[in-house]
């Protein structure tokens, strides 16, 4: 299958620079992945499509302040640094810009030497493995220096960072936010529960993986990035007990769809688990947990517009793209939503 068969027409001024002024009257573009019939809602309306036993999944990982502006020692040329993952103490992978400044035993400081990181690795997708050298709490250090990580297609800083997090957001780790929970407020979430809905949190700290192009022309080559996911062993036992009534398991999003189906042990069945997948969901992939999916509207020719094909058909999906192009829909991390069910 090419990657060119993932691909439409997006006018520049749909890609969404802001959130909605409220993070649950966005709006809702609600598919049907059997009939493909397409209704629209806002979002605090998601509520009227859930049913009571229903399990609702989200993700709690939380966006670390993963990008850092140093410079090169002695030279003093200017370098950037994306945060992926802890590989262990104070050994990060990172992606730099320019990579090709920046080779093994470098030295690169941030904040006047306040954090110094040396190269002492690449990495196969063109990172590198650092380690962090500071006095102190590197937590904090991060705090002060780094900076939300927002995606390049946004121009421009958000006035509240926060809304760049999940509402609740809790294990600190990720490079970018598993956006289809942005929509989430406090109130519609009480209001899920007391109509009987059940809410489980796993956890998938989105890194390279989710967010890396496909510079393959067949899909099937891509390699996906592994990224590091949880899921306790109550939140398993929920998954089955939901199955076992008849009810559905619903993600809130492509991280925890990946999350959901790489613990998958066959069709209804999970275990509980932790550890880095590299699942690459595509069409033909045969669906073993998630009923229903909560998602944003993705990047063309990206892995998340792969997945949900995979999950609801590549002709629907693309026919549901170009529907909401044509009636102006916002797109990407910051946009509207897609209920697929």
């Amino acid at each position: 299958m090419k990657v060119e068969e993932f691909d439409y027409e997006l006018p520049e001024e749909l890609i969404a620079q802001k959130p909605a002024p409220v993070r649950d009257e966005s709006r809702l573009m609600c598919l049907n992945k059997e009939t493909g019939e397409i209704k629209e809602a806002i979002f605090k309306e998601i509520i009227e499509f859930l049913e009571p036993g229903d399990l609702l999944i989200r993700n709690n990982s939380r966006v670390i302040p993963a990008r850092l502006y140093g410079e090169k020692v002695p030279a003093g040329t200017e370098i950037e640094f994306l945060l992926l993952h802890e590989r262990e103490e104070d050994i990060w992978e990172v992606l730099v810009r320019p990579g090709k400044r920046v080779k093994k035993g470098n030295i690169v400081k941030f904040g006047a030497g306040k954090l110094t990181a040396e190269i002492i690795d690449y990495t196969d997708f063109g990172g590198r493995i650092v380690e962090f050298k500071y006095d102190g709490n590197f937590e904090e250090i991060l705090q002060e220096l780094g900076e939300m990580p927002l995606p390049p297609y946004i121009n421009r800083k958000l006035e509240e960072p926060e809304r760049y997090q999940t509402v609740y957001a809790s294990k600190k780790g990720s490079a970018a936010a598993p956006t289809a929970g942005l929509h989430f407020t406090p109130e519609l979430l009480n209001a899920i529960k007391e109509k009987g809905i059940k809410i489980a949190s796993v956890t998938l700290h989105v890194g390279l993986g989710t967010f890396r192009p496909v510079h393959t022309e067949d899909i099937e080559e891509h390699e996906m990035h592994a990224e590091y996911y949880e899921i306790a062993p109550e939140v398993a036992e929920m998954i089955k007990d939901t199955k076992k009534a008849g009810k559905r398991v619903i993600a809130i999003g492509t991280t925890v769809t990946r999350t959901l189906e790489s613990a998958a042990t066959d069709r209804n069945k999970i275990e509980a688990s932790r550890g880095w997948t590299d699942i690459f969901i595509y069409p033909d992939y045969e669906f073993k947990i998630i009923d229903a999916l909560i998602t944003n509207f993705h990047l063309p020719k990206s892995t998340l517009i792969m997945m949900i094909s995979a999950f609801a058909g590549k002709e629907k999906i693309m026919k549901a793209y170009q529907v909401a192009v044509e009636k102006g829909y916002r797109f990407f991390s910051l946009g509207d939503a897609m209920y697929i069910y």
